[in-house]
């Protein structure tokens, strides 16, 4: 940070300086209490200013936890919480304190020379963010954030006054930007609700309705399992380097919304090993359908378009194979990717949260079946829909994505000194940190005046000399 690029008032300084880390008073003992507010990183939001959520915990069970008070900053400090932009503001307690996990760290503002809003949305900044990450301990998936790397963090420190208009005007801009990142979720929601009923429109035959022909009452209704062939991936070994295979946890984060096939992570097997597979290799018109895992049931679709000629996928994925004589492939798909089809899948899950589907979901799946020119123009009729929600869904999310880059702008120019103008009659940071020395100095000096005297003692051996 260059002191060079802030208004002249403003200083740069530790975060030790301008805050104090919550701890435990001497002497308090929570036995004295029946129950106290107990705050688990489950309930510590992402990136929202407020909180008031936290359990009642009896004092009984409480074997660890961290000590902070109303109003405290409570910035989670482990991996990936802390880079998830887990911290809140807990104002109202029932009692004069609250117990945290220990994955947190208890953040208060010094009186007179910060504002904890200030702080709070300073510690929001993505490169701030990054930089304390860097310094983060531990073990691969264990890091943590030390109380002594964030106290060397540099903070540019304007005066009170303005530092207090920056955040009344953070709040009113985010505000702003919060409501528009609202309805644009909303409209997402809307766009997800309406290719569903799309896919159902289509299923039950109003889609290409003629008249009073065409309903699926009329359709031949068959069991997946009668018109395809299942084939589960192979399991890779060893080797960095050869044909595309697919990713085990194959889910909606890899997924297009209208389940076209898209692969965000690339892994690969060896040619000799993909050369000697008697299963799993994927071609034009198969459909995908994740096996096991928390996205069990998620179906995707390999078109013509799918830009690897040779690729594979492994054994947490099914390859389904339709047969062109009974069925269009993407007719079928379009019913597995329905929330219809998707309940049918999921009516065969096994296990616990890390369960999954076996080969025999097929007999769960039933499909309305018309003659395969009706099925082709049911597609068509579909996708022509579906690519108007598509073009809807690209402005949202890049709407988004711009909201994102905005809020980013925002908080930049807030600590850069170009958010709000400045005052010359406020008092200048300089002051708020003499303030502070002057402080220090007392505290040390009274600390010093109270101190006991050491008493000479006298030791047994010494007792024990004879007298000259």
């Amino acid at each position: 940070m260059n002191p060079m690029d802030l208004p002249l008032n403003w200083r740069i300084v530790r975060f030790a300086e301008v805050t104090t880390f919550t701890k435990k008073p001497k002497g308090l003992r929570y036995s004295e209490y029946n129950e106290v507010p107990f705050v688990p990183m489950n309930l510590i939001p992402i990136a929202k200013l407020y909180s008031k959520e936290f359990n009642l915990k009896s004092t009984d069970e409480l074997s660890s936890g961290t000590y902070f008070e109303p109003g405290d900053i409570l910035l989670a400090k482990i991996t990936p919480s802390f880079e998830n932009g887990k911290q809140c503001i807990i104002q109202e307690l029932p009692t004069p304190f609250g117990i945290a996990t220990t994955e947190v760290i208890p953040i208060r503002e010094v009186k007179g020379v910060s504002d904890k809003f200030y702080l709070f949305y300073y510690l929001l900044v993505p490169d701030i963010r990054a930089l304390l990450a860097a310094r983060m301990k531990g073990t691969t998936g264990r890091l943590r954030l030390g109380t002594e790397a964030l106290a060397n963090l540099e903070v540019p420190l304007p005066p009170l006054a303005e530092q207090r208009r920056i955040v009344a005007k953070l709040e009113v801009l985010f505000t702003q930007l919060d409501a528009a990142v609202d309805s644009l979720k909303k409209a997402q929601v809307q766009l997800h609700r309406y290719r569903q009923s799309i896919l159902k429109a289509a299923f039950d035959g109003e889609l290409t309705r003629e008249g009073n022909k065409g309903h699926s009452d009329t359709w031949e209704r068959m069991k997946l399992s009668e018109f395809i062939t299942l084939e589960s991936g192979s399991r890779p070994k060893g080797g960095v380097r050869g044909i595309l295979e697919g990713v085990p946890s194959l889910g909606g984060e890899h997924l297009n919304n209208e389940g076209s096939f898209r692969f965000k992570k690339i892994k690969y097997v060896p040619e000799d090993f993909f050369k000697s597979l008697n299963k799993g290799k994927i071609y034009p018109n198969d459909i995908i359908v994740v096996k096991d895992g928390a996205t069990t049931g998620k179906t995707s679709f390999v078109d013509n378009n799918f830009p690897h000629k040779d690729a594979a996928v492994n054994e947490h994925l099914f390859i389904v194979r339709v047969n062109p004589k009974v069925a269009f492939p993407k007719f079928v798909f379009y019913h597995l990717f329905s929330s219809k089809g998707q309940q049918q899948i999921l009516s065969d899950f096994r296990g616990a949260t890390v369960g999954g589907i076996s080969r025999r979901f097929p007999l769960k799946v039933d499909i309305p079946i018309p003659p395969l020119p009706k099925q082709e123009q049911i597609v068509s009729e579909l996708e022509r829909h579906l690519s108007v929600a598509d073009k809807a869904e690209v402005t949202i999310d890049a709407e988004l994505k711009r909201a994102e880059r905005l809020q980013q702008s925002i908080l930049k120019q807030a600590f850069s000194g170009k958010l709000v103008p400045q005052d010359p009659n406020d008092e200048p940071a300089s002051i708020l940190l003499e303030k502070i020395r002057d402080e220090k100095e007392h505290q040390q000096s009274k600390r010093k005046k109270t101190t006991p005297k050491s008493k000479t003692t006298v030791s047994a051996k010494q007792m024990l000399l004879p007298l000259n």
